[in-house]
């Protein structure tokens, strides 16, 4: 029985300053982000898509950082079906990675979900794609330029970061104005009040976004010089950048 006190929708519970991924989050994950994200399933498709360009040769390496329960692994590997490929999924919450190993994934390729903490985690090859998938935000801000600089040591030459993440604007104005159409957003997604409240407490501390000109500035410290942005929403943004 959910205690409404502490209800951040879709069946899941959450105090102040302690949002996590076990449990009940692990298990609603899929239909909690999809209605809290704009263009969640959108932003998938577009890396999808681009993923063409730098999937062109077979067993290439292709790294979710955040994989959650998978969804994004399995729909690249059932777009790229006619070639062998190496997916490995990185998630900090093993509840994660139990419910991504459940998935039906295409037999020629070699499918892994591990649970690591990503910057202790050790990779042995080259990587085509990482993806971060609303993950960095996460990451606590002391360590986010050694996340960005081991992404960009570990893609081959012309391999592909695509990094969403939620933004912070650049001045109290306009944070102003997005954080309220946000709400706005989430509202018409049948979300309460008292919910987008109790989340938006929950993440404190936990989840703290930089602006894009902060993200820019990891991206420049750890060598990219080749990015461009491939989707913007209210306070959500997706790059892609190039080794």
């Amino acid at each position: 029985m959910i205690d409404k006190s502490k209800s951040v929708g879709d069946n899941i519970e959450a105090i102040r300053a302690s949002w996590n991924f076990h449990g009940e989050t692990a298990l609603n994950f899929d239909d909690h982000v999809s209605k809290s994200v704009p263009g969640y399933n959108e932003g998938h498709e577009i890396i999808l898509s681009l993923s063409d360009y730098f999937v062109t040769k077979n067993n290439s390496y292709i790294v979710d950082i955040g994989s959650s329960t998978g969804s994004l692994i399995k729909k690249l590997s059932e777009r790229h079906s006619n070639k062998k490929l190496n997916l490995i999924g990185i998630d900090s919450v093993n509840e994660m990675c139990e419910i991504a190993k459940k998935k039906n994934f295409n037999k020629e390729h070699n499918v892994k979900f591990e649970s690591f903490d990503f910057l202790e985690f050790e990779l042995t090859n080259p990587i085509s794609i990482f993806i971060s998938y609303y993950t960095m935000q996460f990451v606590h801000s002391s360590t986010r330029q050694q996340f960005i600089d081991k992404i960009f040591n570990s893609l081959e030459w012309g391999g592909a970061l695509f990094l969403f993440e939620k933004i912070r604007s650049p001045d109290a104005r306009f944070q102003d104005y997005m954080t309220q159409v946000y709400n706005d957003f989430k509202i018409r997604n049948g979300y309460k009040i008292e919910e987008i409240y109790k989340k938006s407490e929950s993440i404190r501390g936990i989840l703290e976004p930089f602006s894009e000109q902060g993200n820019i500035d990891l991206f420049k410290r750890a060598g990219f010089k080749d990015f461009t942005t491939i989707y913007h929403n209210i306070c959500f943004r997706g790059w892609l950048l190039i080794k």
